[in-house]
């Protein structure tokens, strides 16, 4: 197959590096595979405004930001500045598959040339700093969804009234993210993922750990991130943490934890879950897409509802009072867990399900969904 993805913009997100992926791995298989991407978009002179009246400074911005694709087999076009990806933009091919709500929009008005149009979803991305309706209206679209969490497969059905979806879970490279079996840390250690917007519940997870400490003597924690620290959301004093570690560095970071922490309010899967399981490291979790997906509890980890603090601490207090045997059962259970299901698994799922996008259109069996796309930008 002739294969275009079409992203947003190419930096070091966790969706950037499923999309990578699967990209590099369709090439692998002998697909003509080509990314194009929109560079990341310029803050306005309203944005900078805002920042500096925040008392957060100017805007950085750099053209040449580290991606997922850097040293990849698949070639990666980026358009000269940031607006829709049109005709002219794309080769024409088998399918083209739009990755994120605005890419939906562009995809959408593509010529049939252009191939049969499959959207990749990783979340639902209704957020408050988005345009809530937009984002609804790119789901009633005429492209076949591809999605990673059984949570939006159920969305699909339940709230857009599409049932013909194709369910494909995330995996993680086991050739990268590893460990030894090995035992629980002298010091109590807690991972966590450090994120400054509020779905991503770092808030939550910080107090957890501050009311699982008044339990735990010497517990510490180790992060990173994409953001640098916030004044208004400082880590522990006893926190080490690593800005845009590289991906051996995050695999470190997994391996020398005794528990991972998320307290997200929402998510499409969040791979740090399964990744630390990789790394034999327990995981305690809100009930959020992904962590839902593949947690069970007292085997490999722990569930908490969104939002609860306190609920998290108890399981994490939980899983660092077991004993090193206790321990290790849990840990060598969250790492089957990890390595039952491969990216090649998934591949042959992502593979059928573009399949799957070329029949339908040759079908034309997207009636029951709005085709009119006048209601989205």
């Amino acid at each position: 197959m002739k294969i275009t993805f079409v992203i947003p913009n190419a930096d070091l997100s966790g969706g950037i590096r499923v999309i990578a992926i699967y990209a590099e791995r369709l090439k692998k298989r002998g697909h003509d595979v080509l990314v194009v991407s929109a560079p990341k978009p310029r803050p306005t002179p309203k944005e900078q405004a805002k920042s500096v009246l925040k008392g957060k400074g100017w805007i950085p911005y750099k053209d040449d930001e580290p991606s997922h694709f850097e040293n990849s087999v698949v070639p990666l076009k980026v358009i000269e500045h940031y607006r829709p990806i049109i005709d002219a933009d794309v080769p024409d091919a088998d399918v083209v598959i739009a990755t994120w709500w605005e890419t939906a929009e562009w995809v959408a008005k593509l010529s049939p040339a252009k191939g049969a149009k499959a959207y990749f979803i990783q979340h639902h991305e209704v957020f408050d700093y988005l345009p809530v309706e937009r984002v609804k209206a790119t789901w009633q679209l005429p492209l076949h969804k591809i999605v990673i969490s059984k949570w939006l497969v159920d969305l699909s059905k339940n709230e857009y009234g599409d049932t013909s979806v194709t369910h494909i879970p995330n995996s993680v490279d086991t050739d990268l993210f590893y460990a030894p079996q090995r035992s629980k840390n002298s010091i109590p250690t807690v991972g966590m993922l450090y994120s400054t917007p509020h779905w991503k519940g770092c808030a939550v997870s910080l107090k957890a750990f501050d009311l699982a400490a008044k339990h735990i003597p010497n517990l510490s924690m180790i992060a990173f991130g994409v953001y640098p620290l916030s004044s208004e959301m400082p880590l522990p004093a006893n926190s080490e943490y690593t800005l845009k570690p590289q991906q051996q560095a995050i695999r470190d970071i997994y391996a020398h934890c005794d528990v991972w922490l998320c307290g997200s309010w929402s998510e499409g899967f969040h791979l740090p879950v399964l990744e630390a399981m990789a790394c034999r490291c327990p995981v305690v979790s809100t009930e959020v897409g992904g962590a839902i997906d593949v947690i069970e509890a007292g085997v490999n980890g722990y569930l908490a509802p969104c939002g609860d603090s306190a609920a998290l601490a108890e399981k994490l207090v939980q899983v660092l009072s077991l004993s090193d045997s206790e321990w290790n059962e849990l840990s060598n259970r969250a790492y089957g867990t990890a390595v039952g299901y491969t990216w090649e698994d998934a591949t042959d799922r992502f593979e059928a399900g573009l399949h799957t996008a070329i029949e339908r259109s040759q079908r034309g069996d997207f009636s029951r969904l709005k085709s009119d796309n006048s209601k989205v930008a």
